[in-house]
């Protein structure tokens, strides 16, 4: 630390700038500010003379130059005995070899300084030719101040002459795209070029996949002459675009590593085009999955495949496709589409939606909406071709058309591929397939897939559309189709869904929507009557308005089905189907339909309006009591059929009045007499299962407590026991089996009927007579069932046998 002085600390100097005669700032002092308290200092000494000493450079030395302006610098050299440390040594003998480089080096290279190599380099500068001529504008003439570049065109402004053309060039004020003068000026083309004849110039090649140079043509240039330039009515065919060349889109040509469609078609090895198809088909498959919204294009490539011929704009001969290949892509067309079509049924936009601007993700969303319902439409349309032709693809489109049907009932174009599958059913007979790894029949397909579609319809929609095309074709055909068409019509959800059930004194009519109802309303009240609405404010009729309007829109959104649109729909249903079941039954000649129509207006009988109930019935008993057509062999197809009609027309006579026809007064006695002459003739006939059942089915109706009240009359169960038990003995053992057991229940209802097990003497009225068809005439007290004894004794089956004997011990007792 300082030690302290007597004198105060002095006050900070401040810089007092003093100038000279010239007004420049040439010296600073530092003046010390005077103080009250004590004396002034002494002044102190100018600095000047110090400073400009201090900041004085001196002059350079004579003969002493900078190293970069001598011609060479040397290389220092040091002392060979330099002594090296340890750690040295050690470093120089690892890696010593890698230096070794260094002895290589050209030392006068080295050596020579900066501006000795500058000097060098300019003398061995190779020397340029200045341009002959150039149309470029001159340095001078545009400055680095200037904005825009100027034309040598004249404007329609300015006046310009053939002399003044530098001039005008510098001075007109014109758009800097314009063309420049050297930009107007036509290429030349070499000499070699050209042709004596004609000027033409060869497009440029392309290299295929497998190798090969293709040329892609010559265009042509034509050469212009002086009447060409001189007719101003060629100035329209001067300005039209050239001709491109064809080129190949993505459905067709060579993308993204694939090679074209018709390369791989026309490749000379079949396993080599197969497998090659094959790969592709899998990739597009693939992409096409992956991102749906961005492959338009190679969905249409995909459909290129199952083509019979394929052609191109570069290939335009048609090159034939192989039908492994078709199949494949057909199948494949048909796994995407299961895939990536929507939910949804996509319609044609509207011109007013078309006009309308919408957002981008919209415009994209219907654009791959209408491309995805075109691409669809074209593959429809070959199915249908191959279908149409009879070709050997004919079964694999059918089962596509089938499975498109059933798995996506919902989309576009679900008519016509009901057209098609109906179509296919439009005949006599029942066709097999063509292919041995289809298991079913065609026919027995089409019925398959129409069935499904009944059973997943919950709209009832599309069961709709089926039966008014089923309508329209049996119509056309004139009730020539196998019977076993009308059989998917049975699994119509009719009988299940549609709760509506017909009323027993006026035709169901669905009761219209009524407006003004809360006007009508309030009227009421207004009188004092009573509402089924209560009073409601306006403000709450408008809450209740807005509450309806948003459950509806939950519903929609939820995808619920609309009871009353449902019920609506079912009723149109089964208007027309019960408009084919009456065109087929009132045909002046029996069809092979008439049994299939009659089983099913017995089972909708429940939904059968009562008003049609007695002319319905009266044509039943007209196809009952109708002479037969058929003549000879009563083995023959025509007898079965005509007895199993007439079966069915009892059952539904029956069935008609067994639920809301219980109510009307109708005689049935006509379709029992019916049913008791048609007995006998059925002994003639193999009795199959199926008329074994219907028989069976019409005696349980006929003797069930609805139809004659508590019990039958003894007369009419007696005669039935008595030919049942006749018709047993010429029956096989299944149908005599049941024929015994249905008497053995007639026998235990009537007490009565124990007699005709009676061999004792008794008073009788008459005689039986078993050549009369009137159960009531034909006297069957006056007989005994002895036929139980013939089958109980004498029968092959040990069934028949065993129930015979049961039914005689059980009447003795």
């Amino acid at each position: 630390m300082a030690p302290k002085t007597g004198t105060k600390r002095s006050a900070p100097p401040s810089l007092v700038g003093v100038e000279d005669i010239s007004g420049h700032l040439s010296v600073l002092h530092a003046v010390q500010a005077p103080s009250k308290k004590r004396k002034l200092a002494p002044p102190q000494k100018d600095k000047t003379a110090s400073a400009s000493k201090k900041y004085t450079i001196k002059p350079k030395e004579k003969g002493k130059e900078k190293a970069a302006d001598r011609g060479t610098i040397p290389i220092p050299v040091f002392d060979e005995d330099l002594e090296l440390s340890d750690q040295d040594l050690e470093v120089l003998q690892e890696y010593g070899g890698a230096a070794s480089f260094l002895g290589s080096l050209d030392q006068t290279a080295i050596s020579r300084s900066k501006k000795e190599t500058e000097r060098l380099r300019q003398l061995n500068k190779p020397t340029r030719k200045a341009p002959e001529k150039d149309d470029l504008p001159s340095l001078d003439s545009h400055d680095e101040e200037e904005d825009d570049w100027s034309s040598d065109l004249p404007s329609d402004d300015d006046d310009f002459s053939d002399e003044g053309s530098d001039l005008a060039f510098q001075s007109s004020d014109l758009d800097s795209d314009a063309e420049m003068p050297y930009e107007i000026v036509p290429r030349n083309h070499r000499p070699s070029w050209e042709s004596p004849t004609e000027q033409s110039i060869e497009k440029l090649p392309i290299k295929l996949p497998d190798g090969r140079i293709q040329k892609t043509g010559v265009k042509l240039k034509p050469s212009p002459t002086s009447e060409d330039t001189d007719d101003p009515s060629d100035d329209s065919d001067k300005d039209e675009a050239p001709e491109l060349p064809a080129r190949e889109d993505v459905s067709t040509g060579a993308r993204f590593g694939r090679p074209a469609v018709v390369d791989v078609v026309s490749s000379k090895s079949r396993a080599t085009r197969i497998q090659a198809a094959k790969d592709q088909i899998a990739g597009i498959c693939q992409e096409i999955v992956a991102d749906p919204e961005n492959s338009l294009g190679l969905l249409r490539r995909l459909h290129t495949f199952s083509l019979a011929e394929i052609s191109t704009p570069t290939h335009p001969e048609p090159v034939e496709n192989d039908v492994i290949i078709r199949k494949l892509a057909i199948l494949s067309q048909l796994a995407v589409f299961k895939d990536i079509i929507p939910g949804y049924r996509i319609r044609s936009l509207t011109e007013k939606e078309q006009s309308e601007k919408v957002s981008q993700m919209v415009a994209r969303t219907r654009d791959w909406e209408q491309g995805l319902v075109a691409v669809y439409q074209t593959y429809l349309r070959s199915l249908e071709g191959e279908l149409k032709a009879k070709s050997e693809l004919a079964s694999i489109a059918l089962n596509a058309m089938c499975t498109l049907l059933v798995e996506q009932t919902h989309f576009n174009f679900r008519v016509n591929l009901m057209s098609c599958i109906i179509a296919r059913l439009s005949r006599k007979s029942w066709d097999k397939a063509s292919f041995i790894f289809f298991t079913k029949h065609t026919s027995d397909q089409c019925l398959d897939a129409i069935n499904k579609v009944f059973r997943a319809d919950l709209t009832g929609e599309a069961s709709l559309e089926i039966v008014r095309l089923l309508n329209r074709m049996i119509k056309e055909r004139r009730f020539n189709v196998h019977p076993t068409v009308l059989s998917c019509l049975l699994r119509l959800r009719l009988k299940t869904e549609l709760g509506v059930r017909a009323s027993e004194s006026h035709t169901d009519k669905l009761e219209p929507v009524k407006k003004n109802s809360y006007a009508k309303d309030a009227a009421r009240r207004a009188k004092g009557k009573p509402t089924a609405q209560p009073h409601l404010s306006k403000k709450a009729r408008k809450a209740l308005k807005e509450k309806q309007e948003i459950d509806r829109e939950f519903r929609e959104a939820e995808a619920e089905v609309d009871k009353e649109q449902r019920a609506a729909t079912h009723t149109e249903t089964l208007k027309l189907l019960f408009v084919l079941y009456f065109k087929i039954i009132k045909n002046p000649h029996p069809t092979p339909l008439l049994s299939a129509a009659l089983h099913g207006i017995s089972k909708y009988a429940h939904l059968v309006n009562i008003d049609f109930f007695k002319d319905l019935l009266k044509v039943l008993k007209e196809l009952v009591t109708r002479d037969s057509e058929y003549n000879g062999d009563a083995e023959s197809d025509a007898v079965s059929t005509d007895v199993e009609q007439r079966l069915q027309c009892i059952v539904t006579a029956f069935e008609l009045l067994s639920g809301q026809g219980e109510a009307l007064n109708i005689d049935l006695s006509d379709f029992g007499t019916a049913l008791y002459a048609l007995i006998l003739p059925l002994s003639l006939i193999t009795l199959g299962t199926r008329l074994t059942d219907m028989l069976f089915r019409a005696l349980d109706i006929v003797f069930s407590p609805r139809t004659f009240g508590a019990a039958a009359p003894p007369w009419r169960a007696a005669a039935f026991a008595k030919r049942l038990l006749t018709a047993s003995l010429h029956w096989p053992s299944a149908a005599a089996l049941r024929s015994v057991e249905f008497v053995n229940g007639l026998l235990a209802k009537d007490p009565k009927l124990s007699a005709l097990l009676s061999t004792e003497e008794r008073a009788l009225d008459g005689t039986y007579r078993p050549d009369v068809d009137d159960p009531q005439l034909c006297n069957p007290l006056g007989t005994c069932l002895w036929e139980l004894v013939a089958l109980g004794a004498q029968h092959w089956d040990p069934r028949v046998r065993a129930e015979a004997q049961k039914v005689i011990v059980s009447a003795r007792e």
